[in-house]
């Protein structure tokens, strides 16, 4: 069953992977968003945490838990995120591309960067939910381009939720610091501006963006992901910024896509 409009498409900056139990103001946004959207049929998570050579989908029927971290407390450690997959679901998401560009793998389950802002959305964990890789020898058009092969899943009341960070410098981030770096604010100032004017073509070739997209984007896993949900807007849909702030050397900064 389809609905009316197309569903609702978000890119979430997961940040610290303890917003997924802490009480703060990232974790209170992605719950709100979780009961302010309409209930989605499946999500399709595209995580910064899922690097490969080719692009693979989820198969599971029950993906477990994948705890890629070390060193924080064990009651991250204890999370168990137990929603359902779809294999059904990764067969067809591999049929829309072009035939071998994705492969279904049928044990992996949900890394961090599903688990951690899923928990938050939907902490029943009663939505199927399947995940897809970055394939890290692809330039961001062809992410770009590959996204929109995937698109029409709104049209089935599905979420495609993209999972990253647009800032993300690790080697310059300093825990317990709430600094704003000038350049990290920058960057995230020109995305921005990039996203609300549609300039996706500036947005895939990230590295042509200059200095600072050079620091805040030292790899590219979790900024692709943002790529995966501006794929999905359509030309009747508005882009929204939440969570718009700089923490370090890490934006928290999300987009909601929506038809109004």
């Amino acid at each position: 069953m389809t609905s009316m409009s197309p569903f609702p498409v978000l890119f979430i900056g997961h940040g610290n992977p303890m917003n997924a139990i802490e009480d703060n103001e990232h974790h209170r946004c992605w719950a709100a968003l979780g009961q302010q959207l309409p209930r989605p049929a499946a999500v399709l998570c595209i995580s910064a945490h899922w690097e490969t050579r080719g692009t693979w989908v989820t198969g599971t029927d029950r993906p477990e838990t994948i705890h890629d971290f070390y060193g924080f407390p064990k009651p991250l450690f204890d999370v168990r995120y137990l929603a359902p997959g779809d294999p059904a679901l990764a067969t067809r998401i591999a049929g829309m591309a072009a035939a071998g560009t994705i492969r279904v793998d049928p044990g992996r389950g949900l890394d961090h960067g599903a688990w951690s802002v899923l928990r938050a959305m939907y902490p029943a964990a009663d939505i199927p939910v399947v995940q897809l890789s970055l394939d890290m020898t692809l330039s961001g058009a062809a992410h770009y381009a590959l996204a929109k092969q995937l698109a029409p899943l709104r049209d089935e009341n599905i979420l495609i939720l993209g999972s990253g960070n647009i800032v993300h410098n690790l080697g310059l981030f300093h825990f317990h610091s709430d600094e704003e770096p000038a350049w990290a604010v920058r960057f995230q100032m020109q995305v921005n501006g990039l996203i609300a004017n549609r300039n996706h073509t500036a947005l895939q070739n990230f590295g042509d963006l200059g200095a600072d997209a050079a620091a805040a984007i030292p790899t590219a896993e979790h900024y692709l992901p943002v790529l995966y949900a501006l794929a999905a807007q359509r030309d009747d849909d508005r882009a929204a910024l939440l969570n718009d702030r700089i923490i370090s050397a890490i934006s928290m900064t999300s987009v909601l896509i929506e038809t109004p």
